[in-house]
């Protein structure tokens, strides 16, 4: 894999979690976390475009899309905190927290499916 993808990705799974778990730690959802969202997918958008380009085109594996399935979900997860602290509503910025936790989660799979591939694949 192309080191700048590998860098891109590892800093989406840095900024992300550093946002999601602050969020997630702090029970509420605040302008900082936001940015740890967007830059996180950022990031993520960077480092999947990169390794698009790497194999040449989208796979139709678990990898492939499970990856974009994260990078829809990341988007909707911080145009919807965006949306929820520019509207102020309290019961939604203390509950956010929820859905960042699922988000996060199912980002991971994309992440972690290639070792997981890999490991499966080694003669015992």
């Amino acid at each position: 894999m192309s080191p700048l993808a590998t860098i891109a990705i590892t800093a989406a799974l840095v900024l992300y979690t550093i946002g999601v778990w602050g969020e997630r730690l702090g029970g509420r959802l605040r302008p900082w976390h936001l940015g740890f969202f967007w830059a996180g997918l950022l990031c993520d958008t960077v480092g999947t475009g990169v390794m698009i380009d790497y194999v040449g085109g989208l796979t139709a594996d678990v990898h492939g899309v499970t990856g974009v399935a994260a990078i829809l979900l990341m988007l909707v997860h911080a145009v919807w905190a965006t949306t929820v602290l520019a509207r102020h509503d309290e019961r939604l910025i203390s509950t956010f927290h929820r859905f960042s936790v699922f988000v996060w989660l199912v980002w991971l799979v994309p992440y972690f499916s290639p070792m997981f591939v890999a490991i499966a694949g080694r003669p015992q």
